[in-house]
């Protein structure tokens, strides 16, 4: 079997370093985390195998693309994905604000594709978790010598009384940027002012973004400014906030002072579609204009089906150096289908390391050498209105004693207050991790 240069292995360690460095510095949107830089040994000539990748986000659109660039033609990479274009959850709560459009958010799956990844359009079906054998819904049956499964979230539907399938047209969770996405902004349009805009958000931990805090920030910024006399009630099944806690209750109880009622400790355990309505496990009633329900949610069923989720009948536990399932050799799970690590966020751009680092060890898994552990970096945006920013930033590395990945003491970071600047960092972040991942 063709080996690939030993410099892959600096390289890919000199990525994760420079991500601790890029990422907390006041420029940190230009120091991506894990960019490709200058400098990348020679991808393999040799024949490797041929890897299918499930699901074209942050995780599986990374994965593909380094797969094929540092596999070069020794590695036939596939990327499947059921939807057109790449459709990004950060940012997407600006829709609700008004200062974006989806538009603005969608990008196509041509660079991959000009760049060796095979795209197809289609759904897996089923895997068999031994023979790494998948039926596609139109591609028939192929086998893998690895995959791997990015496959994001699917909902908990049923641990909410009444949100059935004729109720889900109506209470939109716009958890998945897309459709919903706009329907929700649709429908804050619609609310004649005075109206009340409820959130339910579940339990932690959850998919992030987008984040619930930076949701109601954006729904305020567009309630200020053109529906004055409009409320916002935050049922949170959490105790208390989650993220940026400081920050948020900054802008809360200053520019959008007297507009929320955040309460902490409500849990949605039913709604009243026909009314708008929703109830706690207490048996609390809260009527909304506009009602905003996330359900419980967990690895898609895929991973499911799959027999991966093995981790409080939610998650999919893996190997933190290879992404490598627990459950089934030769199937890698990235993103927000996974069992965090400690203090890990469910974030797209943790989701961009998690697909560098498993296309890193496949690689090296290939060509018959050891895998090695890879830093990982993550930056959190939020917006509290269309310019100003928050962030939190951290950085994590393998741990041989515990045998996982775990945050770095005194690396990473917090906003002091929300600025321009950041705002303008937000942005270019969002234009280099989509050109990272998709071009």
């Amino acid at each position: 079997m063709n080996t690939i240069d030993n410099s892959r292995r600096r390289f890919t360690q000199a990525l994760g370093s420079g991500s601790a460095l890029g990422i907390l510095g006041a420029g940190s949107a230009f120091g991506l985390a894990g960019c490709a830089v200058d400098g990348a040994p020679a991808a393999s000539s040799g024949t490797l195998g041929r890897v299918l990748v499930i699901g074209g986000g942050y995780g599986g659109a990374t994965a593909a693309k380094y797969l094929k660039k540092w596999g070069g033609d020794g590695v036939q990479v596939t990327l499947v994905e059921r939807e057109a274009a790449f459709v990004s959850c950060p940012l997407s709560n600006l829709v609700l604000g008004g200062s974006r459009k989806i538009e603005d958010l969608t990008t196509s799956y041509d660079g991959l594709r000009k760049a060796g990844v095979k795209v197809i359009r289609d759904e897996v079906r089923a895997v068999d978790p031994v023979t790494r054998k998948v039926s596609f819904a139109r591609a028939g049956e192929q086998v893998f010598d690895r995959i791997v499964m990015s496959p994001g979230i699917d909902f908990n539907f049923g641990a909410i009384q009444g949100l059935d399938a004729e109720a889900q047209k109506t209470i939109l969770h716009a958890w998945k940027a897309g459709p919903q996405t706009v329907a929700l902004r649709q429908q804050l349009e619609a609310m004649p002012d005075g109206g009340v805009y409820v959130l339910s958000i579940p339990r932690s931990p959850y998919r992030c973004p987008p984040g619930p805090y930076e949701r109601v920030c954006q729904v305020a910024h567009y309630f200020k400014t053109y529906k004055p006399k409009s409320k916002i009630v935050v049922l949170d099944a959490n105790a208390d906030i989650q993220s940026k806690k400081g920050l948020f209750l900054k802008e809360w109880n200053g520019q959008y002072k007297g507009m929320i009622d955040y309460q902490p400790n409500m849990q949605v355990t039913e709604v009243d579609a026909r009314n708008r309505v929703a109830i706690t496990d207490l048996g609390d009633k809260v009527k909304a204009s506009v009602l905003n329900v996330v359900p419980p949610h967990g690895a898609a069923e895929i991973a499911r089906k799959t027999g991966l989720v093995n981790a409080n009948d939610r998650w999919c536990t893996v190997d933190w150096i290879t992404l490598e399932s627990t459950a089934a050799k030769g199937i890698h799970v990235l993103g927000d289908a996974t069992l965090s690590a400690p203090a890990m966020p469910k974030s797209g751009h943790m989701a961009n390391q998690h697909g560098k680092a498993a296309a890193a060890n496949i690689i090296e898994i290939l060509s018959g050498r050891a895998p090695e552990p890879q830093m990982m970096a993550n930056t959190c945006y939020s917006f509290v209105d269309d310019k100003r920013v928050v962030h939190v930033a951290s950085v994590h590395r393998w741990s041989p004693e515990k045998k996982t990945i775990e945050p770095v003491q005194g690396a990473g970071g917090l906003s002091a207050e929300a600025s321009l600047l950041e705002g303008n960092y937000a942005n270019a972040w969002a234009r280099n991790i989509w050109n990272d991942m998709l071009t």
